[in-house]
């Protein structure tokens, strides 16, 4: 990817970090990972969020996922407030109890089940409970989760993006994605996405465009508006250089030493945030309730 050189990864010390952890001396429910967790650390940072943007281009890139999007008319009726709606559900997996992970999961199931047909676009059929497109919005989701928590934060090593990478293949299997069929490693998932690219199942249609207006042009009740351009300045800049092109957006070096520079000050100015602004809401609700982190211990070893 064009600027994966961006910054200096540092090694992160991680303790009590598990998918499943174990409590000690506390029987508060923190959910299917809890304030241990590497998933913890990744999503509750709001520059991750921005990576959400090159997420979505990336899914809207793929054309039976975008039509499944526009059976549901996402784009024509408060789209950004849908949006969220979408990324509440998502925040509540990772932030919630068990019994809201899986409430929230239940209710994205259920909206799948509804999405089927066929696209007028190449004439193919689609499904939004298909394995294989669902493995492609999630792998999308935690390559660029992970790409951005490298480029603005750089706190992961190579063995703390592979934790998270095992902790969302749960978050995976609630939403249906069979764990057989996630690629094992950080290296092999995004070779699985490069390999979605290279047999050519991308390609850049209407729907994919109005997605990508939806940040370059945002409505006026999107929340963030002022700064959505910019977000997807950095979503374009850190797209593959083929799926930039087919969106149409031209590359040079001027513009990829802006957008390190950015990344860079980015990475410079987030521990001055104040913490409203630093971390997503989900998180400080999460600390505004009082809740705090039991005895943890580490999660047995693999056998």
């Amino acid at each position: 990817m064009p600027c994966r050189a961006v910054g200096v990864t540092q090694r992160v010390i991680r303790t009590n970090v598990g998918t499943l952890l174990e409590m000690g001396g506390s029987d508060q429910d923190l959910g299917y990972f809890g304030p241990g967790s590497v998933s913890w650390q990744v999503d509750r940072e709001v520059t991750v969020l921005f990576g959400g943007a090159r997420a979505l281009l990336m899914q809207a890139a793929h054309p039976l996922v975008v039509a499944g999007v526009n059976q549901t008319q996402m784009y024509d009726r408060s789209p950004w407030k849908r949006l969220q709606r979408t990324l509440m559900l998502t925040y509540t997996i990772t932030f919630g109890t068990k019994a809201e992970a899986h409430a929230a999961a239940d209710r994205i199931n259920e909206v799948h089940a509804r999405i089927n047909g066929t696209d007028p676009v190449t004439g193919k059929a689609y499904d939004a409970l298909d394995p294989h497109l669902l493995l492609y919005v999630h792998a999308t989701l935690v390559d660029s989760a992970l790409l951005y928590e490298e480029l603005t934060i750089g706190r992961l090593d190579d063995e703390g993006r592979q934790r998270f990478h095992e902790e969302q293949m749960l978050a995976a299997e609630l939403v249906r994605i069979p764990k057989e069929s996630i690629p094992p490693t950080v290296p092999a998932l995004r070779a699985w996405l490069a390999d979605v690219e290279d047999r050519g199942e991308l390609s850049v249609t209407e729907g994919a465009l109005r997605v990508a207006r939806l940040f370059m042009d945002p409505p006026h009740d999107a929340e963030w508006r002022p700064i959505l351009p910019q977000v997807a300045r950095l979503a374009f800049g850190t797209l593959s250089p083929h799926v930039r092109e087919m969106y149409g957006v031209r590359w040079n070096g001027a513009k990829e030493s802006a957008l390190r520079s950015t990344f860079a000050l980015m990475r410079a100015a987030r521990p001055l945030l104040p913490v409203k602004y630093k971390y997503v809401e989900p998180y400080n609700e999460w600390v505004r309730q009082g809740r705090r982190t039991p005895t943890l211990r580490s999660a047995r070893p693999r056998a």
